[in-house]
């Protein structure tokens, strides 16, 4: 492999690049795959930028595996999962759940914890 394959992917964008290269595609492939612009491809690879949470089903779906580590033992691990799988925002899932977006952050940060009727409805979501 090229000198710029990254071995031992750390960020999104070694991950992209990793996958791209072992597939053989071009940037614009995988630019068209995950439904950005070329620029963005390079940008993510490079560590300019890092995807916004839209992206990241296209992402998880092209590599076939999720990029970043969850722990899924703990309802802030479901709730990160879940979003980054679903391309959501917190504010986004706080709209579905009936909550403010700030809310979900302090779920996740582990702050504070839902109330009965929202863990009820989280359990049928995760």
């Amino acid at each position: 492999m090229p000198i710029s394959y990254p071995e031992n992917p750390v960020s999104i964008g070694d991950h992209i690049r990793k996958k791209r290269m072992e597939l053989k595609l071009l940037q614009r492939d995988v630019a068209r795959i995950c439904g950005v612009s070329e620029d963005c491809i390079t940008n993510w690879e490079k560590d300019r930028n890092t995807p916004q949470i839209q992206y990241f089903p296209h992402i998880i779906n092209f590599l076939g595996y999720m990029p970043f580590e969850v722990d899924l033992s703990t309802l802030s691990g479901k709730l990160k999962a879940h979003r980054q799988i679903n391309g959501l925002s917190q504010k986004q899932l706080g709209k579905i759940l009936g909550v403010d977006g700030g809310t979900v952050c302090s779920w996740e940060l582990e702050e504070n914890q839902p109330h009965k009727a929202i863990l009820e409805k989280l359990d049928t979501m995760l």
